[in-house]
């Protein structure tokens, strides 16, 4: 098979501007109408501290903003959600790990998972709620949910995952459905810029 492939670099500062995002988006759209398949990175290169991306999650939810996709598909060391971290043994009287398949509320399992983060010294590596930057996958689909576009956290082990979920399968990974209130264009733009 020969797809086409782009390597595409980013720097949050050509985002800092309208004109800088839909330039963005352009670039995005006409690789995807030739068939081309973009591999986006931060440019490293350009980036300086005070304008960074700073995680692959957070790039790939705007990504996934500038581009209007349906779904925004996110890898880890864990197959969901987890009420507690599935690799640890269960604390004598608590119940064991359950996967988490559909959070009721995002703000609340953020608010849950940075709290067990703090509580731990990885950063969210091996928290409660499991390994593999939780918590910067919950803040990824908050900003891919408020435009629109539901996010899967899934086992990178398991590929095979995403077609099921694309067919409607709730079994496995975690689905955070979009927004109910989905913001304009130019709020996505907005809450793309770095702080």
């Amino acid at each position: 098979l020969s797809q086409p492939i782009a390597q595409v670099l980013l720097s949050a500062d050509a985002l800092d501007s309208k004109s800088g995002y839909q330039n963005a988006q352009a670039t995005f759209a006409e690789l995807l109408r030739r068939g081309v398949i973009p591999v986006v990175n931060e440019n490293d290169s350009v980036a300086i501290s005070e304008l960074r991306f700073g995680d692959n999650d957070s790039l790939s939810a705007l990504v996934a903003t500038l581009v209007g996709a349906s779904h925004l598909f996110l890898a880890t060391d864990v197959d969901a959600l987890y009420t507690s971290n599935p690799h640890a043994a269960p604390v004598p009287g608590e119940p064991p790990a359950e996967p988490i398949r559909e959070p009721a509320d995002l703000s609340d399992a953020l608010a849950r998972a940075e709290e067990a983060a703090a509580a731990t010294s990885g950063g969210g590596g091996g928290s409660q709620w499991g390994t593999g930057g939780i918590v910067t996958k919950l803040r990824a689909a908050q900003l891919a949910t408020a435009a629109g576009t539901a996010t899967v956290i899934l086992s990178s082990q398991r590929p095979d995952a995403i077609g099921a979920i694309l067919e409607g399968a709730r079994d496995v990974g975690t689905v955070i459905l979009p927004s109910q209130h989905i913001v304009t264009s130019r709020k996505r733009w907005i809450m793309a810029l770095p702080p």
